[in-house]
């Protein structure tokens, strides 16, 4: 049951850009996942949730753009991406959530 938890604290929101649908032609899907989150929870993760062969997990931290709001400067948050490749054959519908 705990490990369950953290499967769903692994992984936060799928990320639905051009980039990433054109990554999705290859078995590729990214997500959005913990800062303190390893490869091997992420593959562990998908697997778990979306019942799915993982064959490679790539990460990413992008860091957060300055912006200006109404005359301040702020600062998004920091991101860490995970790219995750599946085995041959094998597809997430991220559209349909979990």
């Amino acid at each position: 049951m705990v490990a369950a938890v953290r499967h769903y604290d692994t992984i936060l929101a799928p990320v639905i850009t051009e980039k990433a649908t054109r990554l999705s032609e290859m078995n590729k899907i990214v997500f959005r996942v913990a800062d303190d989150a390893t490869k091997d929870e992420i593959a562990a993760a998908v697997e778990a949730l979306f019942k799915v062969n993982v064959v490679k997990v790539n990460t990413l931290n992008v860091k957060g753009k300055t912006k200006r709001f109404r005359g301040t400067l702020g600062r998004r948050n920091d991101v860490k991406k995970a790219i995750v490749t599946l085995a041959e054959g094998q597809s997430i519908d991220i559209t349909t959530g979990l």
